[in-house]
């Protein structure tokens, strides 16, 4: 689901209608004043009324219409991926096969993650995001966060809770070779401009920014830790420590783990 964020729209169509086929994208426009870019054709497009409200009580609402459309689909599909706009759900390519091939390959029972990677652009070392260009092939770190391990992939008629972050009623499995890149950091300067966005602010969208600025803060701070052997002891952590309030979504205790993206990640997204 989009609201108008033509920037990371492009690239989710073009990397899911990559590698899953553009007649399988569904992408739901949040209100009838937004008309589906060019670069959409092909994907099956939905434009409802706007769901209103602050952050909260409108993601709510919007991942009821998201569930209910993945629940809708189930006749069809063995799977369903919910992401939001800047999300990219990836397998290692040290494995050598694509993304359907090794969801393919899984006993989903009811769902699966990717490690959440959260990619923010490192101030001292790197300059704006091209959009043209892979965003791998720009930013290098990323900050291992439990905020950013969704509960992205699920099977049969189940349901998401707000923004992805679990499937109602059903544990999580991380699995060892799926990563969650999120990209809403990817750029400062793109982030600033947002934070003038006079709708973005009524709806209560400042505390998002803020913890988007902290990520790049701590991307730019922290030691910068290997990713092999770190993204093995996250994923343990996640899976055994659980939200206090929530104990079907992964907790991480508040580390700051950053890690360096490995070279073969370069041309994935």
């Amino acid at each position: 689901m989009v609201r108008n964020d033509e920037f990371f729209l492009r690239k989710w169509v073009s990397y899911y209608g990559g590698i899953l086929g553009k007649e399988n994208l569904y992408i739901l426009f949040d209100g009838k004043d937004q008309k589906a870019p060019d670069f959409c054709q092909g994907a099956n497009i939905l434009v409802h009324e706007r769901i209103t409200g602050k952050v909260i009580k409108a993601d709510k609402g919007r991942i009821r219409c998201i569930s209910s459309c993945a629940q809708s689909l189930m006749d069809r599909y063995d799977l369903a991926l919910g992401t939001d706009v800047d999300e990219f759900l990836a397998v290692d390519p040290a494995l050598g096969v694509s993304l359907p091939e090794y969801l393919s390959s899984l006993d989903i029972k009811a769902t699966v993650s990717g490690l959440g990677v959260d990619v923010a652009q490192h101030l001292e070392l790197e300059t704006e995001i091209d959009s043209l260009r892979p965003f791998l092939s720009q930013r290098r770190f990323g900050y291992l966060t439990s905020r950013y391990t969704k509960a992205t992939v699920m099977a049969g008629r189940q349901r998401w809770g707000s923004g992805f972050h679990r499937v109602k009623g059903r544990n999580y499995h991380i699995d060892p070779h799926l990563f969650l890149f999120h990209f809403g950091c990817v750029d400062y300067k793109m982030l600033e401009k947002k934070h003038g966005d006079k709708e973005r602010i009524s709806s209560g969208w400042s505390r998002h920014f803020r913890k988007r600025v902290r990520s790049i803060r701590i991307v730019t701070s922290a030691d910068v830790r290997p990713w092999d052997v770190t993204v093995r002891r996250m994923r343990l952590l996640q899976t055994v420590v659980r939200q206090v309030f929530a104990l079907n979504k992964p907790g991480s205790l508040g580390l700051r783990v950053v890690v360096e993206i490995p070279e073969r990640f370069r041309n994935v997204v």
